[in-house]
């Protein structure tokens, strides 16, 4: 990677190993509970404000990028700092690898029936992780808030997004709310906060980026011959999981009617089999996309087994990781413009809109569900704002509190 000049912002001030990226995100793998929207939570008090991997402003890029692009969001800022960090796409897929590795083996494990947790302990259980969440989201939109909308204009864009993601929900209504913000921000945020004149210095160069994404469109287009042609079973797996994962802006849940359809409509998965897996796959840490591992694993039709889980993890996850892959040199000479500055100043001001409705629907309103809920979410909130405890402390604690009083106490 080529050196940066003193003057310019220098988002990553140091390069790392491949090891400290792994154990960084193993680390994450392990403890990010809550979804897409929390596992940016942690990935900004993990590597924002802990390690000062980048910057709060390169960090609100990365964000806005992915959110763009179709995928699982979380895994592919994750990739992205992997890149960022370790100098190449080893970094990423070392990111990426970690950060999935926990709940893919926890799915699988379930599917070949391993995993049986059910009952009042269980629901108390997964309960306290949930009001984890509420403070780990709480906590990203109070220090996001402070940097990407100091100002009146930026406040203003936040607030409309939370109104475009309010009434028109989902990840069309995120896309609507940052492009919004972005337009909004040509207007009104030229010259507002200093300019940009560094770089995200992503070591991908535009031939790299080229061959990523003609990548992305040939996975696209000729497996769903070559299934038809041949009969493989072992491809039609793989193009039904990158399909889905092609398809899907932001992630998460929005992905579910596409596999469901993928999966049961063929009858290669039941649909009760199928609902068992999606509960499952709410409770554990890492992205949600990992439910490809159990999907993968109880196929009717073979390849199943562990030969199953690993087309349908590298299919569901290759599109987005290729995406985003594919736009960082080009996104790296976009933002230095000054119109696309204004638009970003603009565009990351709509991203605290977005978490902002987040933390109410579905975060708030799925786990405070009377006044003992919202102490120990206040609570958890605290611990990470003024104690500054790390996150996994919390999610011990907050577990916990949940079992005692959803479990042991009922």
């Amino acid at each position: 990677m080529s050196a940066h000049d003193e003057s310019d912002r220098t988002i990553a001030p140091a390069e790392g190993s491949v090891l400290e990226v792994f154990f960084a995100f193993l680390k994450l793998g392990l403890t990010s509970f809550g979804g897409p929207i929390a596992h940016l939570g942690y990935y900004r008090d993990e590597l924002v404000v802990r390690r000062k991997w980048i910057d709060e402003a390169g960090y609100a890029d990365l964000v806005a990028l992915c959110q763009f692009l179709p995928g699982p969001a979380s895994s592919q800022v994750a990739f992205s700092l992997g890149v960022l960090r370790v100098d190449g796409l080893i970094g990423g897929l070392a990111a990426s690898l970690a950060f999935t590795l926990p709940s893919a083996i926890i799915l699988f494990a379930f599917a070949l029936g391993a995993a049986a947790f059910t009952g009042p302990l269980a629901e108390g259980f997964l309960h306290g992780l949930k009001l984890v969440a509420v403070a780990v989201v709480a906590q990203a939109i109070w220090g996001m808030a402070k940097s990407l909308t100091p100002d009146k204009p930026r406040a203003a864009i936040a607030l409309v997004a939370i109104g475009i993601a309010v009434f028109a929900s989902g990840s069309l209504g995120q896309i609507a709310a940052i492009a919004g913000g972005a337009i909004l921000g040509l207007w009104f945020c030229r010259g507002n906060g200093a300019a940009v004149t560094g770089q995200l210095s992503f070591p991908v160069s535009r031939r790299g980026g080229a061959i990523s994404l003609a990548i992305f469109a040939a996975l696209f287009v000729i497996p769903p011959f070559l299934a038809s042609a041949s009969g493989h079973q072992a491809i039609a797996l793989f193009d039904a999981f990158y399909r889905s994962g092609a398809l899907v802006f932001g992630g998460g849940h929005v992905v579910l009617p596409l596999l469901q359809a993928e999966v049961v409509t063929p009858g290669w998965v039941s649909n009760e089999s199928f609902l068992a897996g999606y509960g499952l796959a709410q409770t554990v840490p890492g992205p949600l996309f990992t439910l490809a591992a159990y999907l993968g694993a109880v196929m009717g039709p073979e390849p199943n087994g562990l030969a199953g889980a690993g087309i349908a993890l590298i299919g569901i996850f290759l599109p987005g990781l290729l995406l985003v892959y594919g736009m960082l040199p080009y996104w790296d000479a976009l933002r230095l413009r000054p119109a696309a500055q204004a638009a970003m100043r603009g565009a990351n001001a709509a991203v605290v809109g977005i978490l902002g409705a987040a933390l109410y629907n579905p975060v708030w309103t799925s786990a405070v569900l009377s006044p003992r809920d919202f102490a120990l979410a206040l609570a958890g909130f605290l611990l990470l704002t003024v104690w500054k405890s790390p996150p996994w402390i919390v999610v011990v604690l907050l577990a916990v509190a949940g079992l005692v009083f959803g479990g042991v106490l009922r």
